[in-house]
């Protein structure tokens, strides 16, 4: 079925398009909802209520971009909206501006994506939040600001936190459980 077949049988609530629509992207929009929660139960949430969204929404698909890039954002936008729910809290560094050692290569090399996923996983809120904004979706920090209604000098801050914690982490880090299954 073609992403326009798809889309018109969601448009007409048809359960077959709309149990393809999901198969077809839950996997990839499961992994974007994991890096923002704090555990897997909440990511479902997270997951559930995007899709609803989706499915509600779709008639607002224009064919413009890819299908897969319109319900990332809405995936993203719902993950931000659960975390405000929860009231998670940014702090800023009050000018301290830093620059990052380069970390330990060897230990970078140590580490599968599975590892590093759980590490990314195990920031804060804020730090997580702005982490994966900011390195894996892309957004810059004035819109990472309107996103999370931070100021963008907090999300400078949260990210600078954010790199320093995942440093740490992997310098004390030897090898750790892969718990984080994609």
């Amino acid at each position: 079925m073609t992403e326009k077949q798809l889309i018109e049988g969601c448009l007409k609530m048809n359960a077959k398009s709309q149990r393809e629509l999901y198969q077809r992207f839950n996997g990839k929009m499961m992994a974007v909802c994991r890096r923002f929660a704090g555990d897997l139960t909440e990511a479902e949430d997270m997951l559930q209520e995007a899709f609803i969204k989706v499915f509600t929404n779709i008639g607002q698909y224009r064919f413009e971009g890819s299908l897969e890039g319109w319900i990332r954002r809405i995936v993203v936008h719902s993950a931000l909206e659960v975390l405000r729910k929860r009231l998670i809290r940014f702090s800023d560094i009050d000018g301290e501006v830093e620059t990052l050692s380069s970390p330990d290569t060897d230990a970078f090399d140590t580490l599968s994506a599975g590892e590093l996923m759980r590490l990314i996983c195990d920031l804060p809120d804020g730090y997580r939040v702005v982490f994966n904004l900011y390195v894996i979706e892309g957004y810059d920090h004035n819109e990472i600001a309107v996103l999370v209604g931070i100021s963008a000098a907090t999300s400078r801050s949260q990210l600078l936190k954010a790199r320093r914690a995942l440093q740490e982490q992997i310098k004390c880090t030897d090898r750790l459980p892969n718990t984080y299954a994609s």
